[in-house]
């Protein structure tokens, strides 16, 4: 496993941590017994002392923001145990960004958070010659003549995947394979958009951030500072615990509806900016994940515009 995947792992049970030590002073708090916990504690436990009191530092940091925000979680009133959990990856990968579960089954009230390191990116999407990026991010297949236009890319790539071929040995990648991949990826992005009118940009959000609202904590080592930024996207969070109001209130967010535009950005042979109304931007950049010359090519992508979400800067 890598080490920042290991590092991640380790700053989301950081955050359960955290959580566990703020709430107990009245109330039952349960760490459920799930492996996903077992892994994450295992990888927090193997930290050296000064990244995990850093992790700690920015973790209770997150956890001072979020009590604010989320009276429910200290005010229980008679919805005992709370519960604490880690999601394990496949979650994910079915569309459920959160990593660190807060749970009262009483009353099936939940909320989750996003746990992050040093870096803002919401996704990790592949293209390839048999995936069909419409069908997995809007329930939209892609045309035939999408794939007619890939399948000379990923010929070639397949063939150096072959020969063992590294990409630092590869000449003009960017035209080679980044410009014609990403023109295709255009063209049937404004195919898709044209023929489900509306339908495509709130989809595109929901694929990027997942069907729940959620906090993403980003623990900031460069500034020594914890964000904390709101995905309210159907209005499940920030409300009140019987009469105990939040101490700030977060409006629920409003979804894209239409694309302005969808070009590279200014200057740039490998990333697309797609433009959106009501304030949403997406950055896709394209790149080889490995060293090693692969049969897919990788997108990160980054949430570049965004409405007014609810962020909070948080010191340690």
């Amino acid at each position: 496993m890598p080490k920042q995947t290991e590092m991640g792992k380790a700053f989301e049970y950081a955050c359960l941590k955290a959580l566990y030590e703020a709430l107990t002073y009245n109330q039952d708090v349960i760490i459920e017994n799930a492996s996903s916990v077992n892994i994450a504690r295992k990888f927090y436990q193997n930290m050296n002392d000064d990244d995990a009191q850093k992790m700690d530092l920015a973790a209770q940091a997150a956890v001072r923001v979020i009590v604010r925000l989320e009276p429910q979680l200290g005010n229980p009133q008679n919805n005992v145990p709370l519960y604490l959990n880690i999601q394990g990856d496949a979650r994910g990968k079915a569309g459920d960004v959160r990593d660190v579960l807060c749970i009262r089954r009483q009353n099936e009230w939940e909320i989750g958070f996003s746990c992050k390191r040093n870096h803002f990116a919401v996704k990790h999407s592949r293209l390839s010659n048999i995936i069909d990026f419409g069908e997995q991010w809007f329930s939209k297949p892609c045309s035939a003549q999408y794939f007619s236009d890939i399948a000379p890319i990923f010929i070639e790539l397949k063939s150096l995947k072959a020969a063992h071929e590294l990409w630092r040995n590869i000449d003009d990648k960017a035209q080679r394979f980044y410009v014609p991949l990403l023109d295709a990826f255009i063209d049937e992005l404004r195919r898709l958009d044209a023929s489900f009118p509306g339908e495509i940009p709130p989809a595109l959000i929901k694929y990027l951030l997942g069907r729940n609202d959620f906090y993403k904590v980003i623990e900031k080592d460069s500034n020594r500072t914890t964000e904390i930024q709101v995905f309210n996207l159907s209005g499940s969070l920030n409300r009140s615990a019987g009469g105990v109001h939040p101490q700030t209130r977060i409006s629920q967010i409003r979804l894209p509806n239409r694309i302005f535009d969808i070009s590279y950005k200014q200057n740039s042979d490998n990333t697309v900016i797609i433009t959106c109304d009501n304030g949403w931007a997406i950055s896709l950049r394209i790149h080889n994940a490995s060293s090693k010359v692969e049969a897919s090519l990788k997108f990160d992508v980054n949430l570049v515009g965004t409405p007014n979400l609810g962020s909070f800067i948080e010191p340690w």
